[in-house]
């Protein structure tokens, strides 16, 4: 019940953050997206979903510069989305949030999804923030860099 009454919140219009760099988080776990979503919301216009199916409804509807989605999750997994993620949205930074890196996890990371980069749970709150902005950064850079060019 609270997470339904807390989700037209992160999902109101986007008035109130104009200006704001767009930023998707994607967990299961919905308080962990809740505390994920309120280090960001200062900083960026934050959409939330809890499963790869809502963020990919949610990608259709905006344009984002940054989606942090988590690994495994039931009936989807963040790095198959973000795999699509990077054929539909190649200037989207992506980052995986996981609680494990294993050596075939790590190397598709790099050759399929070309992550931004990845985080390890438990991650730091400021740790977030900071990797959402160096990817923003670098998303701005990508653009100017095809327009210029």
């Amino acid at each position: 019940m609270i997470g339904m009454m807390n989700a037209p919140d992160t999902a109101s219009a986007d008035a109130p953050h104009e200006g704001k760099d767009a930023v998707l988080i994607i967990d299961d776990e919905k308080p962990l997206l809740e505390v994920y979503a309120v280090a960001l919301s200062p900083h960026f216009d934050v959409s939330t979903a809890t499963s790869t199916k809502e963020a990919d409804l949610i990608l259709r509807q905006k344009k984002f510069k940054v989606v942090v989605s988590d690994h495994l999750m039931p009936g989807g997994n963040g790095m198959n989305l973000l795999v699509r993620v990077r054929e539909e949205y190649p200037e989207m930074q992506r980052v995986l949030v996981t609680a494990y890196m294993k050596p075939e996890m790590l190397l598709r990371s790099v050759n399929e999804a070309a992550l931004f980069r990845y985080l390890l749970k438990p991650i730091s709150l400021a740790e977030l923030v900071k990797v959402v902005q160096e990817a923003i950064r670098l998303h701005d850079q990508n653009i100017r860099a095809a327009a210029t060019g």
